[in-house]
């Protein structure tokens, strides 16, 4: 790249916690952000130095915004892929490329893409109506996920009998076998254009399973070397399948008979490599930015245990957000507090999130039981 970082604009679809925290490691580079949300209040909108309220899936939009940007990344994949294409025949560079994106908007295009390049998932069936459903021959229980829009546990739901469909989504859908798994693990690989690849660490998740969200991630794994290996090297193989550039987040499964299955992928920074920020050389944020402007990748080992957990709107809670035990929990050491900026809390919606490094992989993770009986977001 000809010009230097600092004199590049880096455009930004989405401005929410993500958008967020890539504009805190950008300003360390003196770049110039530039962020397109429809949200009038979004996390993004008092750091960047440009911000427009627009839709992020609106072709014209999402075109003449791009033009005033020299890289284009997301935090969100649900936009409009027909407009970054048309960018990138421009001369524009888009990282994620847009055909990476459309391919994983599509759960079912990203299952096939499993399929043709021999990477372990669990057996599956597309769907595209209710009555597709009601015909199948694949056995209960199932998973069955919404090919597209899906986020966040949403957009997935548990099949157990035929009883169990009258409620199921009546759309193009993903029909796949229920993974008996021990864990949810995650391993983020990073990829610049010169085809230089870094792991991260891979780490291990427990969910909220009212939410069907991450409620703890662990770093690193205690997992035998061997198997975390397998892991980082199913991710370095779908980063190069993928020819992607930026940075990839893999979440898989490992099942209670030893196999890893790969369950999804995020082609952005993602909630489980938020712990990097304290816990890492480089945090994720900064080797996206490394990636996207194809600067050399950063150091990704761990510095130390860490444990990051997600700050959840309280159920029962719907209006403007207070913290409560919050000087409570950064009176401990090792704590560090990441909020948002979202002014309204709702039942589940992530508000923050903490992260605490601690040389006692145990201690850690006391300190993060306290944290979350203790730290609650009301209205």
């Amino acid at each position: 790249m000809a010009k230097q970082i600092s004199e590049l604009k880096l455009g930004i679809l989405g401005g929410g916690q993500l958008g967020r925290m890539l504009i805190q490691e950008a300003i360390n580079y003196n770049l110039t952000t530039l962020v397109l949300d429809p949200d009038h209040d979004a996390p993004c909108k008092h750091l960047a130095n440009y911000f427009e309220c627009g839709s992020i899936t609106d072709f014209d939009t999402v075109y003449k915004f791009g033009k005033k940007a020299d890289v284009i990344t997301i935090e969100i994949e649900k936009v409009n892929i027909e407009a970054l294409e048309q960018l990138e025949k421009e001369g524009k560079m888009v990282f994620p490329q847009a055909r990476v994106i459309r391919l994983i908007q599509d759960k079912g295009i990203q299952k096939q893409f499993f399929k043709e390049n021999d990477i372990p998932t669990a057996p599956f069936q597309l769907a595209n109506t209710k009555d597709d459903l009601l015909n199948s021959s694949f056995p209960f229980p199932y998973m069955l996920k919404q090919r597209k829009d899906g986020y966040d546990g949403k957009g997935v739901m548990k099949i157990n009998n035929v009883a169990d469909l009258d409620n199921a989504f009546d759309s193009p859908c993903l029909i796949e076998e229920l993974v008996d798994f021990e864990k949810e693990i995650a391993v983020i690989v990073s990829r610049n254009s010169n085809g230089d690849v870094k792991t991260f660490p891979m780490v291990e998740m427990e969910f909220n399973d009212e939410a069907n969200l991450v409620e703890f991630l662990i770093s690193p794994s205690t997992y035998p070397e061997h198997v975390q290996e397998r892991a980082e090297v199913i991710a370095k193989k779908i980063a190069a399948a993928l020819n992607i550039t930026g940075l990839l987040a893999v979440e898989m499964f490992i099942t209670r008979d030893g196999q890893i299955l790969v369950n999804e992928l995020a082609p952005r920074p993602h909630n489980s490599g938020h712990h990097t920020i304290e816990g890492n050389y480089v945090s994720q944020f900064d080797q996206h930015l490394r990636a996207v402007f194809n600067l050399p990748l950063g150091d990704t080992r761990a510095i130390n245990n860490a444990v990051m957990l997600n700050v959840l709107g309280e159920k029962g809670h719907d209006g403007v957000a207070k913290y409560q035990g919050l000087e409570k929990i950064m009176a401990i050491d090792g704590v560090y507090v990441h909020l948002y900026g979202k002014k309204y809390t709702k039942p589940f919606r992530k508000m923050g999130h903490i992260t605490i490094v601690d040389q006692n992989r145990e201690a850690a993770i006391e300190k993060a039981n306290f944290i979350k009986e203790t730290l609650k977001v009301i209205s």
